[in-house]
């Protein structure tokens, strides 16, 4: 069995996730409660209960809400290509994602993102130059405009900076994963159409431990 935390402080609030997951052969099961399960004494508000097969599918019930979400994911070859597909549909919202990832080599990717009934498709495309810096720009045909994000790795830590033209919000990361401090994330975004300009702070931690 394995147990994870996981916590998110912005400006105005914190949350925090625990989640417990076991394996019962190629299967496993997860269930994950929020802050709101127990704030207010024992009950089912938060809780997610989850069936998973890795690389085939999740299955998700959200017990409050009593609405299931399902994904499915496959890989296929497209001119000796891997192309990853996934399919997400949530019956409460009846929505339905198609998601898929085509690797041209070691440095170059090409994914994109379409919402069935809708005119929001993203088409990404991410380059990898000596495996420490990544480039990638997106192209969002809902809002037609592009979005630009490029990363740094640096040992253990990765740098990373977003600006989205629609909205004009622009956001600086820094993440660490650690095997023994668990992984971290900070973040500031600042929306640059506003007059005031105040950032917006994020910072989430997670830890795992195997029980």
């Amino acid at each position: 069995m394995k147990a994870s935390l996981k916590g998110r402080y912005t400006n105005d609030k914190s949350t925090a996730v625990v989640s417990l997951s076991a394996n019962a052969g190629d299967i496993k099961l997860r269930a994950s409660m929020t802050d709101a399960t127990f704030i207010k004494g024992p009950s089912l508000n938060g809780l997610t209960l989850a069936v998973e097969k890795p690389g085939f599918f999740i299955i998700d019930y959200d017990v409050p809400k009593k609405d299931f979400r399902f994904q499915f994911m496959n890989s296929v070859r497209v001119a000796e290509k891997p192309l990853k597909l996934t399919y997400i549909h949530g019956r409460g919202d009846n929505r339905t994602v198609l998601d898929g990832t085509l690797t041209l080599d070691s440095a170059n990717k090409v994914s994109a993102n379409y919402m069935f009934g809708t005119r929001n498709c993203k088409v990404k495309y991410s380059y990898s130059h000596g495996g420490a810096t990544t480039f990638e720009p997106c192209y969002d045909f809902g809002k037609n405009a592009w979005d630009f994000a490029i990363s740094r790795r640096v040992y253990g830590d990765v740098f990373k900076a977003t600006y989205q033209t629609w909205s004009r919000d622009l956001a600086l990361e820094w993440s660490r994963n650690s095997k023994f401090n668990g992984t971290f994330k900070i973040s500031a975004s600042v929306n640059l159409a506003e007059e005031t300009k105040i950032p917006k702070l994020i910072a989430e931690s997670s830890w795992d431990l195997e029980m």
